[in-house]
């Protein structure tokens, strides 16, 4: 029995505007306004057309979950979106911290316990 293969299109790298607005579902005016207001970073052509990271989906469907969730217009959003990806930030470095210190504190393999729990040698 042969197999047959479906081609899988490979995604470009980049999206443009028209179909980061498509994807993302919301209107390419408001596109160009996240990228105005810091929410969403795009990159330019040499004719000023707005590209798009495949990524980026994620930081709008955010976005537009934040802005249903809290009532919120999108300027403040781009405080929320900041506060939030800093605390994002320290949760990771507390982890980091925290499993570093048990690690230091953990008893090596070449120490062995008396009877009584005291570590010895």
């Amino acid at each position: 029995m042969t197999s047959r293969y479906l081609p899988v299109r490979r995604p470009r790298r980049l999206l443009s505007q028209e179909e980061f607005a498509r994807r993302s579902g919301v209107h390419p005016d408001l596109v160009r306004r996240f990228v105005a207001l810091g929410l969403v970073r795009a990159s330019r052509s040499g004719d000023g057309a707005l590209w798009f990271a495949p990524g980026q989906l994620m930081s709008v469907a955010r976005i537009e979950r934040l802005r249903s969730g809290l009532s919120l217009n999108y300027a403040a959003l781009g405080l929320v979106v900041e506060l939030l990806d800093r605390i994002q930030a320290l949760e990771i470095a507390l982890h980091r911290q925290q499993r570093a210190a048990l690690n230091r504190i953990e008893p090596s393999r070449t120490e062995r316990h008396d009877t009584d729990g005291v570590r010895s040698l």
